[in-house]
This record gives C-alpha cells, structure tokens and sequence, in this order.
C-alpha cells in the first residue's frame, strides 16, 4: 500500500481516527523495521488481527484494542459491552469466529464509581455470554484524580482458524456487502455525548458479530472482511480497496440507514459514511456466492437489514466511487473523526 507522509512532530487527534494520517502513522512508526514471522499476517498487514500458523493446518489469531469512548454509558452499550465486541468482532473479521479467551486490563481514575465500574463489568459478562467467550486473565490499575478521563478498557483476544480471512483479497468484480444499517453507533454517542433531543430513538449497534460472520463464511466465498469502526464505511473500503488494488463502486441508494441516522446527519452536516459502527461487517464476496451469503446474513437477527452495496472494478484502484443515482463522485475519506473518543 502506498505511504502518506504522518506530517508534523505532534501527534494529534487525527492520528487515531482511523483515517490515513494513523495508517501513516503506523507505517512510519510501529510497522518500520518489524520483521513478522514466516508464513504469518504480522504487523505489517496492518489487519485487524495477527495470524500465526501453528503447523497443523490451524492458525493462532490475535489481536488487542483499547477502549476510550465518551460518554462511557451511550444507548445500547457502554464501554464494557464495546471492549469485548470490539475485540470478538476484530477477531472475526479474521475468520476467527471461536473465541479461546479475552484478558482485559482495567484503568480507572480514582474517584470513580464502585457501582459503575460494578455496571460496566456486568455489561462485559453479558456481551462475552452472546459472543461464546470468556475473560481468562486481565490487570487493574489506579490513576490519581484528574490524571484519566474516568476510565480506559484495555482488551485482546486469541481465537483458532484453518482459514484467514484478509482486508486485502478483494479482486475485480467481487460485491461488496454490508451487513446492517449504517451510523447507528457514531450517531448515537454523538447525541448522548452532547444532550440532543432528536424525534425517534437512536441506539448503538455495538453487538458480537462472531455467529453471523459464521454464517456467512458458510454460505459462501468471502474475500475479503473488515468493520467499518473508526472513519466508517468510507474508511474501511478505501483501506480495503488501496490493499487490493482494486477500485469500489459504491452504491449510495443501496446503503442501508435509519431514519433516525438520515436525521441526525442532515441536522448536524456529518456524512454517516464516515460515522463508526460496531456492529457491522463490510465482506467482500464473489459474485457468485453473494446471492447465498446476503440470504445467510438476513437469516441471521444481526442481519436482517444485510444489503449489497458495491462492485469492485478495475479502474481507480485504490479509491471509492460513489453513484448517486444522479452521477458519480469520488468519495472522499475523512482526514480526521468528526467525534473523537468514539471507540
């Protein structure tokens, strides 16, 4: 993939929102001068996870994430529910979908609330109950006052596959599906985070997605997955479209949203293309098999809103077309995070 300059010796709030300032960022920084290990999807694959091949067919996924969001209690989740479907979900989208275990490291501002950090704990035993998994092993940590914004979650998970699933395998005429409707997630923070009072009711979509992508990986050939979190839909098909090498004629009409989210995003000016989801999966799919593995998701309660939205073509690679239906626009992918601390 081609690298952009990180620009500037500061680091600011753009380089963690998912766009291309924290690829670059990563690639500058972290990626240069780590060797991976043979026949692995290391850190310099830049996926959602790591793969490594335990020589009997089988790979060992892992991944990490960290947790920050604002408010930590949104409608439909809270951080705890995020950090374990954030890391379930970015073991999925390596076709790991049989969680071993998940650690979880705890640090909490002094001050905090007993009963909260007790809310937000039981919320993470009933996210890991739908997901099939568990929290084998973590840490905890204090801050003194005012050194933390309440609370961070730091989690990781491990997970078997015989078969890895990349961000990066997408060829010319493959469909691009997503599997619900789009924005619920950054739009509902959004509102909870600054107090609006918006007609209708929106709603996270955080949830585990390791039983539908099962699903859908049964149904058919899937190329290529990834969730659209930070940066949204738009980041997650131009990162997947500049790795193929392929380009992504995206469909505006077919993109599914809510009414609420249509609402919110003409109110506030924030395209809900690039709003963070995290309950959602882009697969890329050959044609062929796109008929089955769109009947699959719909069968599934976490997919029942699953659209095909895209074709990926030969010309642009590396960037997403957007059809309007009344003409064709480059979409553009969002420097920075119209809502930091999202995730």
């Amino acid at each position: 993939m081609t690298t952009r300059a990180a620009g500037g010796d500061r680091i600011t709030l753009k380089h963690g929102a998912g766009g291309p300032a924290m690829r670059a960022l990563i690639e500058q920084l972290f990626v240069k001068g780590v060797e991976d290990p043979p026949g692995s999807v290391g850190l310099s694959a830049m996926d959602d996870g790591a793969a490594l091949p335990l020589g009997d067919g089988r790979f060992l996924v892992l991944t990490t994430d960290s947790h920050v969001v604002s408010p930590l209690f949104f409608p439909g989740g809270d951080i705890g529910r995020l950090a374990v479907c954030g890391t379930v979900n970015d073991l999925a989208m390596m076709g790991a979908t049989e969680v071993l275990g998940l650690t979880c490291a705890v640090v909490v501002e002094e001050g905090f609330a007993r009963a909260d950090l007790a809310r937000v704990h039981a919320s993470m035993r009933e996210a890991c109950r739908e997901a099939g998994a568990t929290v084998v092993t973590g840490d905890t940590k204090v801050m003194g006052k005012g050194q933390l914004d309440g609370l961070i979650l730091n989690t990781a998970g491990v997970a078997l596959t015989r078969k890895v699933v990349r961000d990066n395998g997408l060829r010319a005429g493959d469909r691009i599906l997503v599997t619900g409707t789009i924005g619920d997630h950054g739009f509902s923070v959004l509102v909870a985070r600054n107090g609006l009072e918006l007609d209708g009711e929106l709603r996270s979509d955080v949830a585990p997605l390791n039983g539908l992508i099962r699903a859908a990986l049964a149904a058919g050939d899937i190329t290529a997955m990834k969730d659209p979190t930070r940066g949204g839909l738009s980041s997650a098909l131009h990162e997947m479209a500049e790795k193929s090498g392929v380009g992504v004629l995206l469909e505006e009409k077919a993109v599914p949203l809510r009414q609420e989210v249509r609402a919110a995003a003409e109110l506030l000016g924030i395209d809900p293309l690039q709003v963070a989801n995290e309950g959602k999966a882009v697969l890329g799919v050959r044609p062929e098999a796109a008929g089955r593995v769109l009947a699959a998701l719909r069968a599934h309660p976490l997919g029942r809103n699953a659209a095909i939205v895209g074709t990926c073509v030969l010309e642009n690679p590396g960037r997403v077309v957007l059809d309007t239906g009344f003409g064709k626009r480059l979409l553009a992918e969002p420097e920075g995070d119209p809502q930091p601390r999202i995730c």
